[in-house]
């Protein structure tokens, strides 16, 4: 049994853990409001760009100098998962369960006789992925000290997984982040953002002839590194709307537990208070009566 003292000081310990969990929690919700709108802001931009991009790539005659972006290196050996996650911790099971989706993926292409490799976006994923992949990890591009990735830091990635490919490092790249649903729901998303994947129907509406004005090389020389861009762009405003969201439920629920705990342990210590006064007066009593 802990000592009064004792009782008293983790009780005021986890009284200085709620309030700080407490300020977490409205930090989070503060944040929230802002990266939520610029998620759904971004997300019909994306959608629709990876549309146009899909029945282009049906459409377009693909040859051996087509850009890599669209067409790959004609080889499914290679895939590059990118798995996107946060610097910061504080958010539940969101950057567990983004990873936990890339090594699903990744099994399965190991399984099926693929060569499997990692581009790391965010510092939290790595630790794990390094553990499980030793071997595996190509790069990671830092962004801890960038406050919030954004527009810049995607077009950067870009560049990156462009140079990658064009060197030969990789033959399909896929993404990997939370999409944003609600503070309670972050799915895990994957998507294939190399080459350009054809979707379902687009092949059979782009029947007919295309003309192409300016000419069809300069449409894509130009439209390809966005769309990769955007993307990933896209991809980053989603975590940092479920980052928060995540987080806010998290320390939400660490502060109804702290203070469960809390109203637990002053029962301890009230009844162990209780429990002395009354040890105390039986020896009272007992010294005078032998007197």
């Amino acid at each position: 049994m802990a000592s009064l003292k004792e009782l008293k000081d983790r009780i005021e310990s986890v009284k200085s853990t709620q309030k700080i969990t407490k300020a977490k929690k409205m930090v989070a919700a503060a944040k929230l409001r802002r990266a939520q709108q610029a998620a759904e802001a971004a997300r019909p931009y994306a959608e629709q760009m990876e549309k146009v991009m899909s029945s282009l790539a049906s459409k377009v005659s693909i040859d051996e100098n087509s850009s890599k972006l669209l067409a790959g290196t004609g080889k499914l050996e290679t895939h590059l998962l990118v798995v996107a996650t946060s610097d910061r911790g504080l958010c539940g099971a969101f950057n567990a369960n983004i990873v936990k989706e890339a090594k699903v993926k990744a099994e399965k292409l190991l399984k099926e006789g693929h060569k499997v490799l990692f581009y790391t976006i965010g510092r939290k994923g790595v630790p794990i992925l390094k553990r499980a992949y030793p071997d595996k990890m190509l790069e990671h591009f830092d962004t801890t000290n960038v406050k919030t990735p954004g527009f810049e830091e995607a077009k950067a990635i870009a560049a990156e997984l462009t140079a990658l490919i064009d060197d030969g490092k990789y033959d399909v790249a896929h993404l990997f982040y939370g999409k944003f649903k609600s503070a309670l729901v972050q799915e895990p998303t994957v998507q294939q953002i190399i080459p350009i994947p054809v979707q379902e129907g687009a092949v059979s509406e782009a029947e007919g002839a295309v003309d192409y004005e300016p000419d069809e090389e300069e449409i894509l020389a130009e439209l390809l590194p966005r769309n990769l861009t955007t993307q990933i762009f896209g991809a980053l405003l989603e975590n940092m709307a479920s980052e928060q969201g995540a987080s806010m439920t998290a320390m939400d629920n660490a502060t109804r537990n702290a203070g469960d705990l809390i109203d637990n342990l002053t029962i301890v210590y009230n009844r162990s208070r209780q429990a002395a006064i009354t040890t105390e007066l039986i020896e009272i009593i007992a010294g005078a009566e032998a007197l």
